[in-house]
């Protein structure tokens, strides 16, 4: 009894250490993101170690070899019980922002600024405005919330367009409207209403759930053949302080082409003036930014109608969120075309060439337009130039310094609708293979003009599509997906002299019509 007595406390301190190793190998194969070759690895690694533990523990009749025993013993179970954290944080940050299949629109109830009314209860006997179309559905779920809220059904006015339902508020036609918040920006871009916030209130907004119906996929034989490698996926750049998931126009808007077998992201940004139909606007055309009050899906539709491409996928960034993620990832290089100094906030220089920018700084980058003869084409630009330097932080070595608080920052500043699965599949790829990504970026041009769009009641400025920028782009999209190498020095090659012909005419145009949703 005395001799089985001596082994005891080296089964117990052997097995705590094996219990930690089996919870963490557990968590890594539920996360299902590393290889089967690094896994197996780890399992022979964490056998070794467990059992010169074992050896080293087994009997207490050698007092110094028990001790380093012991202290072996609790330095491998303090490392496998925080590579279990880290899993749990890293399994948790990737489920957090994948398969997001909901949208939320925020309708506002609104009165004159004057009104006496600070609630709904308030406005029962209030004739309300709503839009005929724009909109229509989610102004009828938000009615029907201020029945309940008044006790009764309220009296309902429509109105044909933007312009003639604010109006009607202000000329006394009706005491209260019903207005998608994302429009109040639309209303301000028109002559004549850049001030209608100060001369209306908001009581209230209402909060309206949808879900985004997945896409149905044309080529789907097209995509089986390339056997789950490429992906095409509508980038979405908003500065929403609501959250990702509102509904609000896209300030930036990028197709992401991607090609796991041979390695390649081709990224194209598209303006937001462009003057293109939406994909529910039955052949009218409109503001691309505008796309986005309609939600995540239209905004997928119309650029795949623009560029003959299936876009199923979504990735959805906040610039504002943005910032938090460059810094957690000790800042990034970016390239920049032009030596400037920001416009929309002072005390900022960019060289022409390489810069080396913390959060704030890649954020200022990424929002100018005013700086540049070429506008809003060349934020795009920077946008993307944004973009890449993230993504070859994200792939270095640098990323193990401050993992943890990149983690921490990866909620609230991306979404996608690709599930967990697919995105765990790729980083196992990416884990298997190694290597750097050649990523290659092009933005498609146009001319300025002005024209009434779908979603505005006067005539704004609009960008018409260079439709050669367009068809290279498609070209260049074409050989991504069937396995061509595409250089960025072919995407610079014969770059549309659009801009140049139109940035003496439309810059200013550009800088005085169109929103400063993004500026500081």
């Amino acid at each position: 009894m005395r001799k089985m007595g001596k082994h005891i406390p080296g089964l117990i301190v052997t097995l705590l250490v094996l219990i930690t190793a089996i919870v963490f190998v557990v968590m890594l194969l539920n996360m299902n993101v590393v290889p089967t070759k690094f896994l197996a690895g780890i399992g022979i690694i964490m056998l070794i170690l467990i059992v010169i533990v074992g050896l080293l523990v087994w009997s207490t009749d050698c007092r110094i070899r028990f001790i380093v025993g012991v202290i072996l013993a609790a330095v491998f179970a303090a490392v496998f019980i925080t590579g279990s954290i880290y899993v749990y944080k890293t399994h948790s940050a990737l489920a957090g922002i994948s398969g997001v299949n909901t949208e939320i629109t925020e309708v506002g109830i609104y009165v004159r600024a004057d009104d006496a009314a600070d609630s709904v209860s308030a406005t029962a006997d209030y004739v309300y405005g709503v839009l005929t179309d724009l909109d229509r559905e989610n102004s009828d779920k938000a009615i029907q919330e201020v029945d309940a809220e008044v006790g009764k059904s309220v009296q309902v006015q429509e109105y044909a367009g933007l312009t003639e339902l604010v109006d009607g508020l202000l000329n006394g036609q009706t005491g209260a409207i019903v207005l998608n918040s994302a429009y109040l920006s639309v209303i301000e871009e028109m002559d004549g209403y850049s001030d209608v916030s100060s001369k209306i209130k908001e009581l209230t907004v209402k909060q309206v759930e949808t879900t985004i119906e997945p896409q149905e996929t044309e080529n789907a034989d097209a995509e089986s053949t390339n056997n789950g490698s490429v992906y095409t996926i509508f980038v979405s750049g908003i500065d929403s302080r609501s959250g990702l998931v509102s509904k609000s126009r896209s300030d930036s808007n990028i197709i992401a082409t991607v090609n796991t077998n041979t390695r390649q992201v081709l990224l194209v940004s598209t303006p937001r003036d462009y003057f293109v139909p939406l994909s529910i606007s039955n052949g009218q055309k409109d503001k691309l930014t505008h796309a986005g009050i309609y939600g995540i899906n239209v905004c997928m539709d119309t650029l795949g109608m623009l560029y003959n491409e299936d876009i199923n996928y979504y990735f959805r960034i906040n610039f504002a969120g943005f910032e938090q993620l460059i810094d957690a990832l000790g800042g990034i290089t970016v390239y920049s075309d032009y030596d400037f100094d920001a416009k929309n906030q002072l005390g900022y220089h960019f060289n022409q060439g390489e810069n080396f920018l913390n959060g704030e700084q890649a954020l200022v980058f990424s929002r100018e337009r005013y700086a540049f003869a070429s506008g809003d084409r060349q934020r795009g630009k920077n946008q993307m130039a944004v973009i890449k330097g993230v993504i070859n932080k994200a792939l270095s070595p640098e990323l193990l310094k401050n993992y943890s608080s990149v983690l921490s920052s990866i909620q609230g500043c991306f979404e996608t609708n690709i599930s967990y699965e697919e995105i765990a599949r790729l980083l196992q790829q990416q884990l298997n293979n190694g290597g750097s990504w050649n990523i290659v970026s092009y933005s498609v041009d146009g001319t300025g003009d002005t024209q009434k769009p779908y979603s505005m009641s006067q005539n704004a400025y609009v960008m018409i599509p260079d439709e050669s920028t367009v068809q290279k782009a498609q070209q260049m999209m074409k050989r991504i997906r069937d396995g061509e190498p595409v250089s960025q020095e072919e995407a610079d090659a014969g770059t549309s002299t659009a801009a140049a012909q139109d940035s003496d005419s439309s810059a200013v145009t550009d800088t005085q019509t169109t929103d400063g949703a993004v500026q500081q």
